[in-house]
């Protein structure tokens, strides 16, 4: 299992897919996919496994990552950009990036700094905004940037970063865990609950552009129409220096992490209770999670149609939405263990339970 997990993780986190370019992604949902379900996508290019009868329960995760769009190339060929998705501008200044172009060429860049040598005093602490950064990809005007890179305004830009094993065993670093961890134990949960009966209609998703505002989320939710459903995320770890390890509620090593409630979605109290059971009677190792900011998918999914029982399961990850962050995959299997527990409860009476409010 931890095989292919890793297996997983490598391939999905070396893949580039910024908002509204998860193609990468999504070609390796298809490929792992396609001989276990029916496969299909809407419009926005989110994309859908079925598989099995009964009540819909979506399992989903989004397929984005953060990164960059080319907004402008300066005559002597240095690249600006703008974010898609958020960023902290202290962790961009002197990382290596990587440019798709239309043809599908990926082109190495770093976003420029200056050394200490030229800066005064004053301004060594000062942090950069994007809109003052450039990306340098070796060129010396334009037209070679155009001409003979074909790299144009609009191409998307990605962070690069190599899968990593660390000195501490379990522990792995890449970039792009915010969500290749939740598309991999996706992947990772539809190939074992395709080996065996499961009580309901089971909606494998990648959504697109999550990090933008939830976009693929609200049409995916329409084109599904689940009955329930389950959030894979890679939320941001609160156990390194600078936070308190007694309040601590995303803590590598900790399991996965049931979220109860963020600023965009309550998790319904029956589902979160039946979670939380699950896990307990599974042995699988678990931490609880009340949110005071951020936001998933679960912020669209549960507000569609005539509302949908959600949840968000988590693997706590250091350092997101930058170049390099770390899991432990330990709470990686544990929550493929519990997705895949919990997709066996969901029968059509659970189900109808979780919303029988008269």
């Amino acid at each position: 299992m931890q095989k292919k997990a890793l297996s997983l993780l490598q391939e999905l986190t070396e893949a580039h897919a910024v908002p509204g370019h998860e193609d990468e992604v999504r070609a390796i949902f298809v490929d792992e996919l396609e001989t276990h379900g029916e496969l299909s996508v809407d419009a926005s290019g989110s994309v859908f496994c079925e598989m099995g009868a009964g009540p819909r329960v979506m399992v989903a995760g989004h397929m984005d990552e953060v990164g960059f769009l080319v907004q402008n190339i300066t005559p002597d060929g240095f690249l600006q950009f703008v974010a898609v998705g958020g960023w902290w501008e202290h962790s961009l200044l002197s990382q290596r990036v990587e440019i798709l172009t239309r043809k599908g060429a990926k082109i190495p860049g770093v976003v420029a700094s200056r050394p200490p040598h030229f800066l005064p005093a004053s301004q060594r602490t000062q942090i950069v905004p994007i809109d003052q950064m450039f990306i340098d990809v070796g060129a010396s005007s334009r037209e070679e940037v155009e001409r003979i890179m074909g790299i144009h305004l609009g191409d998307p830009i990605a962070p690069v970063s190599a899968f990593t094993p660390m000195a501490r065993e379990d522990y792995f670093m890449a970039k792009a865990f915010d969500n290749r961890v939740g598309m991999a134990a996706l992947i990772h949960a539809g190939h074992l609950l395709s080996q065996s009966s499961h009580p309901n209609r089971l909606i494998l998703t990648g959504t697109v552009m999550e990090e933008v505002g939830l976009r693929g989320a609200k049409t995916a939710a329409h084109v599904a129409k689940p009955d329930v459903a389950i959030i894979l995320e890679g939320p941001p770890a609160d156990d390194a220096p600078g936070f308190s390890r007694a309040d601590s509620q995303g803590r590598l090593g900790g399991g996965v992490q049931i979220r109860l409630f963020d600023p965009t979605a309550i998790t319904n109290p029956r589902l979160a209770a039946l979670a939380i059971k699950v896990a307990e009677e599974e042995g699988i190792t678990h931490q609880i999670a009340v949110r005071r900011t951020g936001g998933t998918d679960a912020g669209a999914i549960h507000l569609s149609g005539p509302g949908i029982p959600s949840i968000v399961l988590g693997v706590p990850a250091r350092y997101i939405h930058s170049h390099n962050s770390i899991i432990d995959i330990n709470d990686y299997l544990s929550m493929v263990a519990l997705t895949v527990a919990l997709v066996r409860r969901l029968d059509q009476l659970t189900v109808d339970s979780l919303t029988a409010y008269l």
